[in-house]
């Protein structure tokens, strides 16, 4: 039997997901990444139960739980440290069956690079153009290195994809989300540190206990595209420099330049299909989304082992791929919509909206853990389909 090849646009966690899945899948995959490194770049990541469980459909999940911190529970906090919801640990790993991994993104990317082969990877290799194939005919991908015939094409460019800006043209793109968001990586300052998101009047910050010693803490704020500031850092401390300990700590203890910045987008308008003839659209390419939720890689992560899952050993994959947009478009645009509602929610500024979050976490803090899991369900309690074999069911 002929052994399918796989060309995977975009060497990031995603298109790294979907090299391994179609990996374990039997595929030959070409991975093309226009930088010169996978060089450790952003900074945490928090992966929820449905990421943990497709990741350990790939094979991965113990190591990813090996470099991630245990926390004893995590929750809500108003500024003054005041706790709004807390959940403990322990009861959350026991309803979800998978524990929440916070680790920092380098160390995700280098587990799953390590798992392919060594040739898989094509640095420094840009992307150019693709005839997307129909039928029997292959798909076509021209690169900065030479041109790929390819069974199958796998667009995980992110967010300012260039081949769903090709294959799309008419699609208004992502579209910006009303704030901004700082991430940074420091010392954890002692022990007895809590997972915790604290909602203020500004903004949204969360602090995420990691591995080594080491938190990895974001904030969000309202801001308009574009703006700038000579020191980000600066900017921090300004707006959340009175809040409860030790979120001043954390942020006075970066460096100026290892704060990031980045502007939030989301596509407000969802693609009418995730494939265009041979070639599926997974992450932020097909649906990026704002990072209320923490959704973000662990639905690439879920793309990547359903991808796998229907293109089985590759025959009639031009078919195929409508049972992948068929599992995942109704399923990730309703993750989109959810983080746009929540992004805009906690960044209503004006007095009567600050207080109403604050009451609403307050009252959902004093459920039962069992009504707050149930409201949980749809996110994180997605199970990923069994790779190996012939497709059936792409996940539930």
């Amino acid at each position: 039997m002929r052994i399918r090849h796989a060309l995977i646009a975009g060497g990031g966690i995603g298109g790294l997901a979907t090299a391994l899945a179609l990996h374990r899948q039997g595929w030959t995959v070409t991975v093309v990444e226009r930088a010169v490194s996978l060089a450790p770049v952003g900074a945490g990541i928090g992966l929820a139960p449905n990421a943990v469980r497709a990741l350990r459909e790939l094979g991965v999940a113990d190591e990813v739980r090996a470099c991630s911190a245990s926390h004893e529970g995590m929750g809500i906090r108003h500024p003054s440290g005041r706790w709004l919801v807390f959940v403990d640990e322990e009861k959350a790993r026991r309803r979800f069956g998978e524990p929440f991994a916070v680790l920092h993104r380098a160390d995700l990317v280098r587990i799953l690079a390590d798992r392919l082969p060594p040739e898989t990877l094509h640095l420094k290799t840009r992307v150019e153009g693709v005839e997307t194939g129909t039928g029997e005919r292959p798909a076509r991908v021209s690169t900065s290195q030479g041109d790929f015939d390819a069974d199958l094409v796998v667009a995980a460019d992110g967010l300012r994809s260039g081949l769903r800006s090709r294959l799309f043209p008419a699609h208004p793109g992502p579209v910006h989300a009303g704030f901004t968001a700082w991430r940074i990586v420091v010392p954890a300052p002692g022990c007895g540190l809590l997972a915790s998101e604290t909602w203020g009047n500004s903004g949204v910050v969360g602090v995420l206990p990691m591995a080594e010693g080491r938190v990895y803490c974001y904030a969000t704020g309202v801001m308009p595209p574009g703006k700038l500031f000579e020191d980000e850092r600066a900017e921090t401390l300004r707006r959340f420099g009175d809040w409860h300990a030790p979120i001043p700590d954390l942020f006075a203890a970066a460096a100026p330049e290892t704060v990031l910045r980045n502007d939030v987008f989301h596509l407000a308008r969802p693609l009418p299909s995730l494939h265009r003839g041979r070639v599926a659209f997974l992450g932020d390419a097909a649906h990026p989304m704002a990072p209320n939720l923490g959704q973000g890689a662990c639905q690439a992560i879920e793309d990547a082992v359903v991808l796998a899952h229907v293109a089985g050993d590759g025959t009639d994959i031009p078919r195929r791929v409508y049972d992948y947009t068929a599992a995942r478009l109704e399923r990730t645009t309703a993750m989109v919509r959810r983080s746009a509602k929540v992004g805009a929610m906690v960044h209503r500024d004006s007095p009567a909206a600050v207080r109403t979050r604050w009451t609403l976490a307050a009252v959902a803090g004093r459920l039962p853990f069992g009504a707050t899991a149930r409201s949980l369900r749809p996110i994180t309690g997605w199970h990923p389909p069994r790779l190996g074999g012939e497709p059936g069911t792409p996940g539930r």
